[in-house]
């Protein structure tokens, strides 16, 4: 192993092969626990540096839960090529080496050989993570010592602070930070300022925002009674609400475009001839290619996606718990880098909802938090958004962002994530 390990560090790689679209890459399956199978997918670092190691490793969690890290936030946001198989200009694996895996076990190309070992707790989860990177350095040593980072989004956030927790716990000497982009840290923040937002935007108007008021109340009382899969059914219906009072909105992006034919659809983005009417384009074309030729190209035998809806079923009960706690953990308990990251344009996790979790958060710094001054996120000479910076804690406002901020704001993004890193 200490040849190996020596024989990696000298060279510029050391597993690296061809996998779907350019750059050296690496991927495999994780038995996390009997029965459960966790897919990594490695992009080796374009930097022009003599040995990869130099740069350090990011993981990607995508949320959902269910969503799959290598088809959504690979092709769809920060990979090296996009949906259309074009390269990606602001692709983070020109500065980092980018690991992305499907989690939990479930989603994308991971799997479970029968249903009753699919994760049903946010713990569960941040386990079966830590041993899925345990099994990635055993296959890739050189990366062991390598300064990681935890990227995230949505759902994904509140997995990634807990794993982040938990390697730190575990005394993994190499976890340096992690980030939380539209993050479902605190679920019920979320859904009482939808109808707050969609109000002051004229997305409805005030029959409408009782309507969805109504139905978020609703919502935050089951959680106060500890009913929290009645919880996330109301949150369900909430959202389908908004479908109706606003003749429909898009969550990812308030500002994106939908044809008045798909009102009954959450989604209803695409103006392509090929793609079916009322669906999203980029999620339609990717559900495509991962289905069919990067499932060849990486010799795969696991039809992607096709446990998603179970996986989302076995964590109905912990969907809408809040994690704040887990949060100001990491704060006090570690010296980890913290970031949340907003988009200005997402409903599903919005801004005003955010900001109220942080705020009220409960943290050893949270007197001095309050009195932060707020500054421009200046990128190139321009006002890319707004931070609030305390310690190793960090909030950001991302201006013209929706819910994927990587692919609806690649210049603020990349100053957000060069701050993670330096």
């Amino acid at each position: 192993m200490k040849i190996l390990v020596l024989v990696c560090l000298l060279a510029a790689t050391c597993y690296g092969r061809q996998g779907f679209g350019p750059g050296e890459q690496d991927w495999g399956y994780i038995e996390v626990r009997p029965g459960a199978f966790e897919f990594w997918w490695l992009y080796e670092t374009t930097a022009p540096v003599a040995n990869i190691t130099k740069k350090p490793l990011v993981i990607w969690l995508q949320g959902g839960p269910g969503a799959s890290s290598t088809g959504l936030g690979n092709l769809g946001e920060i990979g090296p090529i996009d949906h259309n198989r074009i390269p990606r200009d602001h692709t983070w694996v020109k500065n980092v080496n980018l690991l992305f895996i499907d989690n939990p076990v479930g989603a994308g190309y991971s799997y479970v050989n029968d249903t009753t070992y699919l994760t049903t707790t946010n713990k569960q989860i941040a386990d079966d993570l830590v041993t899925c990177l345990q099994g990635f350095y055993n296959k890739r040593p050189e990366f062991r010592y390598v300064p990681l980072y935890i990227a995230s989004q949505s759902y994904g956030g509140k997995m990634a602070v807990q794993f982040a927790l938990e390697l730190f716990k575990r005394g993994f000497p190499n976890i340096k930070g992690v980030n939380m982009i539209d993050a479902w840290i605190s679920p019920i923040d979320s859904v009482l300022n939808w109808a707050p937002l969609l109000l002051n935007v004229g997305a409805i108007d005030h029959q409408g925002y009782e309507t969805v008021d109504a139905s978020a109340r609703r919502t935050q009382k089951y959680i106060e009674d500890g009913m929290f899969k009645e919880a996330t059914d109301s949150w369900f219906k909430t959202g389908y609400t908004i479908v109706d009072v606003a003749y429909n909105v898009d969550f990812y992006n308030i500002l994106n475009k939908i044809k008045t034919e798909c009102q009954t659809s959450h989604r209803g983005l695409s103006a392509n001839p090929d793609v079916p009417p009322c669906v999203d384009e980029v999620s339609y074309k990717i559900g495509l290619l991962m289905k069919g030729e990067v499932k060849e190209a990486l010799k795969l035998n696991v039809t992607w996606g096709q446990m998603r809806g179970a996986l989302f079923n076995a964590l109905k009960e912990d969907f809408m718990k809040p994690v704040v706690d887990i949060v100001a953990k990491v704060l006090d308990e570690t010296n980890l880098k913290v970031q949340v990251v907003s988009g200005q344009l997402d409903l599903i996790v919005d801004t005003l909802g955010t900001v109220v979790w942080v705020d009220n958060m409960k943290w050893s710094r949270s007197r001095e938090w309050s009195t932060v001054p707020r500054t421009v996120l200046s990128v190139n000479g321009v006002n890319e958004g707004y931070q609030k910076k305390l310690g190793n804690f960090a909030l950001y406002w991302v201006n013209r962002a929706g819910h994927r901020v990587p692919a609806d704001n690649p210049y603020a993004m990349d100053s957000i994530l060069k701050d993670l890193i330096s």
